[in-house]
């Protein structure tokens, strides 16, 4: 099996799967496993307690362990699949270029019999006035500097945005010495209400909410419902922000903002699953009660590609702790379909996997539903406010090619003004600019698009492809990965 993210998901799956008796490939971008939740700081700045910048420290603590007492797991750090191809009916060619930013010396491809697909997600960003202002960072990111360098994105930060995310991430900067003026949340937390069974069946949610409340109380931060950072204010970098309250559809009420000095915003409206590979090998998706895609699962974890299965937040943004029940359950089902010597998917454990990945899916649900981005948000925006970072389209471009134009979807918008053609391919804009295509009255349509890349590919591994392969495969030689090209004749490069 390939584990595709090293993260909740992919090392509980690897791990179980390698106990099971399967030969695994766990393959990851970053250098150490844990994924963007499971941070930790490079060895050479010396942390002497990297858990106490963490929740749940000991299940992570305990996967680690687990792998590394095991001999059926080859970690592939630094490997970025940019994707994946079926050889024959049943094997899958896993394709990856290394380094620390994708360019390294060699391609890297890994066959294996089934797919876990375990990307996590990213943060969804919508723009307002001044968001591409030095000193504006994602939440998450901001809790990435502290976890992964030890170092914080300002003195006095202000964090703000939508999603339980931004609790936990205001208590690990109070903790950690950053003074925050506010946290500021666009919705209210009694929405929650209406969800009172899943609440009473995930009380471990409930604790970790008052966790990071008694942090913020202890630290004297005041936390500002239904109201949101509208603006940014500087010159070189951050200076202040405006924080208005918003009513009911996310409008900007008029006369009610406030500015508040900081010199660095964290900012974000949840997350969105990172479903690339999965979309480009034809997996259904969904829409998530957030107006997010997340991939259509089955009762074990199999997408609607026979072979490839999922867990963690490609199947809807759910947690650690849900990641790793399905990451679990996922490699049972696996194990299963191979033909290992398991314990029937039919046991007693996997059926108590199931009910517990059904119990906190249905808490997920109902923090989608708590903290869907409103109808009336794009009224934050003036007409001169950058949507798409990387090409520099504004807002007012986008209007005029729905006004004008025609463009009713983000596609057409994107081909008629270029928003979503740069480097990041609309993972920064894509929400937005969905939103604004779909006009006052219009469906949104979460974007998904089908892209031949899921990440960037140097030339030089596209120019030395052999005729019909998407890489040169090379037999696996002891394990499911080669990394030592075959010889070729002498001769100038390609």
């Amino acid at each position: 099996m390939a584990v595709i993210g090293a993260g909740s998901a992919g090392l509980a799956g690897a791990v179980t799967a390698a106990e099971l008796g399967l030969s695994v490939a766990l393959v990851d971008s970053s250098t150490q496993v844990g994924g963007q939740f499971y941070r930790t700081p490079e060895p050479v700045l010396g942390a002497v307690r990297p858990e106490a910048l963490h929740h749940d420290w000991a299940a992570f603590a305990g996967l680690r362990t687990r792998q590394r007492a095991t001999s059926g797991i080859t970690h592939l750090a630094g490997h970025h699949v940019w994707t994946v191809a079926r050889q024959g009916d049943d094997l899958w060619a896993v394709h990856a270029v290394t380094g620390a930013d994708g360019a390294g010396e060699r391609p890297v491809c890994v066959r294996a019999r089934a797919i876990l697909i375990a990307t996590g997600a990213y943060e969804r960003q919508l723009p307002f006035p001044g968001w591409t202002l030095p000193g504006v960072v994602g939440a998450g990111g901001a809790q990435a500097m502290l976890k992964s360098g030890l170092v914080l994105p300002g003195r006095r930060v202000v964090v703000a945005g939508s999603g339980p995310l931004l609790l936990a991430v205001a208590s690990s900067l109070a903790a950690a010495g950053a003074r925050i003026p506010a946290v500021v949340e666009a919705t209210g937390y009694l929405r929650y209400a209406r969800h009172g069974r899943a609440l009473a069946t995930n009380p471990h949610k409930l604790l970790e909410a008052v966790v990071h409340g008694s942090a913020l109380l202890r630290h004297r931060v005041p936390l500002r419902t239904r109201s949101a950072v509208t603006e940014v204010h500087g010159d070189e970098r951050v200076e202040a922000v405006t924080v208005s309250r918003l009513d009911a559809e996310w409008r900007p009420v008029p006369g009610t903002g406030r500015r508040i000095a900081c010199d660095a915003l964290a900012v974000g409206h949840g997350l969105a699953p990172q479903i690339d590979l999965a979309v480009g090998l034809g997996c259904a998706t969904r829409a998530t009660a957030d107006g997010a895609s997340a991939l259509v699962l089955d009762r074990l974890q199999e997408t609607s590609v026979p072979g490839v299965w999922a867990a963690g937040e490609t199947g809807g943004v759910g947690g650690a702790q849900l990641a790793r029940t399905e990451g679990e359950l996922a490699a049972y089902a696996v194990a299963a379909r191979l033909g290992r010597r398991t314990p029937s998917i039919q046991s007693a454990h996997v059926a108590r996997l199931r009910r517990r990945r059904d119990r906190m899916r249905s808490f997920a649900d109902a923090m989608a539903q708590a903290h869907a981005p409103g109808p009336g948000w794009p009224e934050w925006l003036a007409e001169d406010t950058d949507v798409c970072r990387c090409e520099e389209v504004t807002a007012g471009t986008i209007r005029e090619a729905v006004a004008d134009l025609g463009a009713r979807d983000a596609r057409t918008v994107k081909l008629l003004t270029r928003a979503g053609m740069g480097w990041c391919q609309g993972r920064m804009c894509g929400a937005a600019v969905a939103c604004l295509a779909a006009g006052a009255d219009g469906e949104v349509e979460p974007p998904a698009e089908r892209r031949p890349f899921a990440v960037p590919v140097p030339l030089g591994t596209l120019a030395g492809l052999e005729p019909g392969e998407p890489v040169e495969p090379v037999e696996p030689v002891g394990s499911p990965v080669s990394q030592e090209p075959p010889e070729k004749p002498a001769g100038p490069d390609r």
